[in-house]
């Protein structure tokens, strides 16, 4: 079902709606809940030799039925920790994911240069 793309690594920002988190305490998995359960998956992962045009109205329509999903959060946590290389998940594209991993990257290394700074001269001192 998942097919190759040449996205571009253009991200496009995409201001998403607040949307309810679902509880956590239900039984059934989160993509029970997902919206784009009931779309074609042809909206979410590109054919093979998409125009960028097409790709760019087929992604914007995609993130659309994101917008509006329940379970918009679960989506895109599973599709960064998997990670899921094609497609539109939890409203972000496959560039569009990898520059959030990116960021979180190098989020976690400033937070731990920032750990061991603040510990080097308690350390020191000790």
């Amino acid at each position: 079902m998942l097919q190759p793309s040449h996205q571009s690594l253009q991200v496009a920002a995409v201001p998403a709606p607040r949307v309810p988190v679902r509880d956590r305490n239900q039984d059934a998995p989160w993509h029970t809940e997902a919206v784009c359960r009931r779309d074609e998956a042809g909206l979410f992962f590109a054919p093979s030799k998409e125009p960028t045009a097409s790709r760019l109205s087929r992604e914007e329509a995609a993130k659309r039925v994101c917008g509006g999903c329940p379970v918009m959060v679960e989506c895109r946590e599973h599709a960064l920790l998997q990670p899921e290389p094609y497609g539109v998940w939890g409203g972000l594209t496959a560039a569009e994911r990898r520059v959030v991993l990116a960021r979180r990257r190098r989020r976690e290394v400033e937070l731990q240069k920032a750990a061991h700074t603040a510990a080097g001269p308690v350390a020191a001192a000790g």
